[in-house]
């Protein structure tokens, strides 16, 4: 008999986005012509000039760093819109790009599809260049814009609402501040409807979901510890340890709401000039894939496009590092159909059987009975080999379970502990310092309930 489902599971469209792991995020807009990471709203859409604009140098750039897609800010804080939005004249519509007949927004969808990548959107909440902003006339403002978004531009994957909201802004000309309650303001739950309606295979972020989480930080890495599960009601403004419950999620969660790790390749999220020399190192990139990814969660990796509209040789010379040090560190799976046992599994039956650790097909799993939450596997690799990474996956859709799990190889004839975790989730990537070895054990020692593992690999 199959195991049950376990506490909360991941819905299609959040499987899916687990699938992804890693993809590109975009800033770009009047920030970028005036140095400045928040616009303040009061910005003339004619300095929105990129000289060389090329959206299929993004995309293109962005695929061969192996990232799956990318998110855009159609709209920052700022309130300059990225397409000729038909709410306002604060868009590309009123700039010199494409002489007034330019969409930034249709050019990257259209790119993105055409090379194979998804595409997804960033639209702020905050507005600091509406007059109406803070007003119910801001909501119905902001909803026909997502219309239009979502409506116009193709398939959207995910959909990005910012945490930032209310504070000093044009506003129209009043040049003041403006305060919202961010808990009832925005009215989220219809706002979310639009975006079911328009975009059904669309994941939503935001710090309290309703799909995807903001791991706690924009410094790239999610907890050691980190669980898919959260309780969303205990996500509210002014709530002590926030940052920490959001990098490690909680064992006893209700939702299933996880992880995605935001971090910028440059110390701004939009472009300065004098940040060049700043870009991150392909070292500190694979250390941020390790931390993010090989923690369960995914990447959103952002870079942030020059003034002519490119992403710069800096930021693409550190991309095509990057991928050369994932090649090769994850190209050659030592584990692939090596001959698996275990100590016990489910029913002695070969559908949960250890062999289905190496079958390399993610829907089969190692199970054991429902009264056993621990266990372990051995993979015996036939002769000495040079242990760089142990790559390891549960079985997510039916719930995550693991709390506690070591790794140990077989020398001079006895078990010797070389890694040890605690969560591991949709994937877990372990470093194990190079040592050689010819058989390797993975031993659950404590779930929630019994353990399913999908995948053990080794590199």
């Amino acid at each position: 008999m199959p195991p049950l489902a376990f506490g909360p599971v991941p819905g299609n469209i959040q499987m899916d986005w687990h699938e992804r792991e890693q993809y590109a995020f975009i800033h770009f807009t009047t920030n970028t012509f005036t140095d400045k990471e928040w616009g303040y709203g009061d910005e003339s859409p004619s300095i929105f000039n990129p000289t060389a604009f090329d959206a299929e140098q993004w995309v293109t750039v962005i695929r061969d760093a192996g990232l799956k897609g990318l998110i855009l800010t159609c709209k920052h804080h700022d309130g300059f819109c990225l397409w000729p939005s038909a709410y306002t004249e604060h868009s590309v519509k009123n700039s010199p790009f494409r002489n007034g007949k330019g969409d930034v927004v249709k050019e990257v969808a259209d790119a993105c599809r055409k090379h194979g990548l998804f595409f997804g959107v960033y639209l702020s909440p905050w507005d600091r260049n509406f007059a109406q902003y803070a007003s119910p006339e801001y909501i119905s403002y902001y909803r026909n814009q997502l219309t239009e978004l979502l409506g116009n531009y193709g398939e959207v994957v995910e959909v990005w609402f910012d945490g930032a909201n209310g504070g000093d802004g044009y506003y129209g000309g009043t040049r003041e501040r403006r305060r919202i309650d961010n808990r009832i303001y925005y009215d989220w739950p219809n706002t979310h409807a639009i975006v079911r309606r328009l975009a059904p295979r669309a994941v939503m972020f935001s710090d309290a979901g309703p799909d995807i989480r903001w791991c706690g930080n924009e410094s790239g890495f999610a907890g050691e510890t980190n669980w898919c599960t959260l309780s969303v009601d205990t996500l509210y403004p002014g709530k002590s340890g926030i940052t920490a419950l959001l990098n490690t999620g909680s064992e006893d969660g209700t939702s299933w709401l996880p992880a995605e790790v935001d971090v910028s390749i440059r110390p701004g999220w939009f472009y300065h000039e004098k940040e060049d020399d700043q870009v991150r190192t392909p070292e500190n990139l694979f250390k941020i894939y390790l931390e993010s990814v090989g923690r369960g969660a995914n990447l959103l990796l952002n870079l942030p496009p020059d003034r002519r509209g490119r992403i710069h040789e800096n930021d693409v010379k550190a991309l095509q590092g990057w991928r050369k040090m994932l090649d090769a560190a994850f190209s050659d799976n030592l584990a692939a159909k090596a001959k698996a046992t275990a100590d016990t599994w489910r029913g002695k039956s070969k559908t949960y059987a250890a062999a289905n650790v190496t079958d390399g097909d993610p829907e089969t799993y190692w199970a054991t009975d429902d009264d056993v939450t621990s266990g372990s596997l051995e993979i015996d690799l036939g002769s000495s080999r040079t242990l760089n990474y142990i790559c390891i996956r549960e079985y997510v859709r039916l719930g995550q379970r693991v709390k506690q799990f070591e790794v140990d190889v077989w020398k001079d004839k006895a078990w010797e502990r070389v890694a040890t975790g605690t969560t591991i989730g949709h994937k877990r990537i372990l470093p194990l310092g190079g040592v050689s070895a010819s058989r390797l054990r993975l031993r659950i020692a404590d779930a929630k309930a019994c353990p399913l593992i999908s995948t053990v690999e080794m590199y």
